[in-house]
C-alpha cells in the first residue's frame, strides 16, 4: 500500500472532472442559502453527513471488493434526483478515464465495459482506490473529503469568497470527516455479510430538489 496514492486520488488537480461541478453549492448560492463562510460551513456539514456519508460508504464497499454493479444499483436507489444521477455518472465516467490511466486494473476495465455511460462516481472512486492499493477507509476519506471540498472551492468562485475562509471551513470539519469515514468503513464490514442494503441511505431533500432546479436553469457556471 502506498499512502501517497491517496494524496494523488484526493488531489483537486487529479483530472476527474470535479472542477466543473459545485456539489449543489451553485443552486444554494442562487437561492440565498449560502451567503458567507458561516453559511458555507453549515452547507458542507449537512452535505458531509448525508450525501457525503453515502458516497463514502459506497466507495469503501467498492474498495473492499463488493460487486461494483450491485453498488451502482444501490447508488441509483439512494439518488432520487435524475439530475444528480446524471451528474454522478458523468463524474464516474471521467474519473474512470483518469483512474485507468493512473492505475490500470482489470476491475476498472470490467466496470467501464459494463457501464459505458459511466458508473456512479463513488463506486469508481472505490475501485480506483483498490487498484491503487488503498484501504476501504482510505476510499471513504477520499469520498468524504470530495463531498465538501468541491462545494467549498465552487463557492470561492461563486461569491468571490476569501479562499482562506473557505479553507478554514474545511479545516474545522476535519474531525467530522474522520468520523464519517469511520462510519462508512464500519458499514462496509456489515455490507460484506448483509449486502449493499446495509450501507447508509441518508437523504438530503434540498440537494435533490436543488439539483432539479439547477438543471433547468438556462445559464449555469457549474454542471451541477
Amino acid at each position: 500500500m502506498s499512502r501517497a496514492a491517496l494524496l494523488v486520488l484526493a488531489d483537486g488537480r487529479f483530472p476527474a472532472g470535479g472542477h466543473a461541478h459545485s456539489g449543489g453549492a451553485e443552486e444554494a448560492v442562487g437561492a440565498g442559502r449560502i451567503r458567507d463562510a458561516a453559511d458555507l460551513g453549515a452547507f458542507c456539514r449537512g452535505r458531509l453527513h448525508t450525501a457525503g456519508l453515502v458516497a463514502a460508504a459506497l466507495a469503501a464497499a467498492a474498495a473492499d471488493g463488493t460487486d461494483p454493479l450491485a453498488l451502482d444499483e444501490a447508488a441509483d436507489a439512494r439518488t432520487p434526483s435524475p439530475a444528480l444521477r446524471t451528474a454522478a455518472r458523468r463524474l464516474g465516467r471521467q474519473l474512470m478515464r483518469a483512474a485507468r490511466a493512473a492505475w490500470p486494473d482489470p476491475a476498472l476495465d470490467a466496470l467501464a465495459a459494463a457501464r459505458p455511460r459511466g458508473a456512479h462516481q463513488p463506486v469508481v472512486l472505490g475501485l480506483a482506490a483498490r487498484a491503487a492499493g488503498l484501504t476501504p477507509l482510505d476510499a471513504a476519506h477520499a469520498a468524504a473529503y470530495e463531498s465538501v471540498s468541491g462545494p467549498a472551492t465552487a463557492t470561492v468562485r461563486l461569491l468571490s469568497l476569501d479562499p482562506f475562509d473557505a479553507t478554514a471551513v474545511l479545516a474545522r470539519l476535519a474531525t467530522e470527516l474522520d468520523q464519517v469515514a469511520a462510519r462508512a468503513a464500519e458499514a462496509t464490514r456489515r455490507c460484506a455479510a448483509e449486502g449493499p442494503e446495509a450501507l447508509p441511505a441518508a437523504s438530503a431533500p434540498l440537494l435533490e430538489t436543488g439539483a432539479e432546479a439547477h438543471a433547468a436553469r438556462p445559464v449555469r457556471l457549474f454542471a451541477s
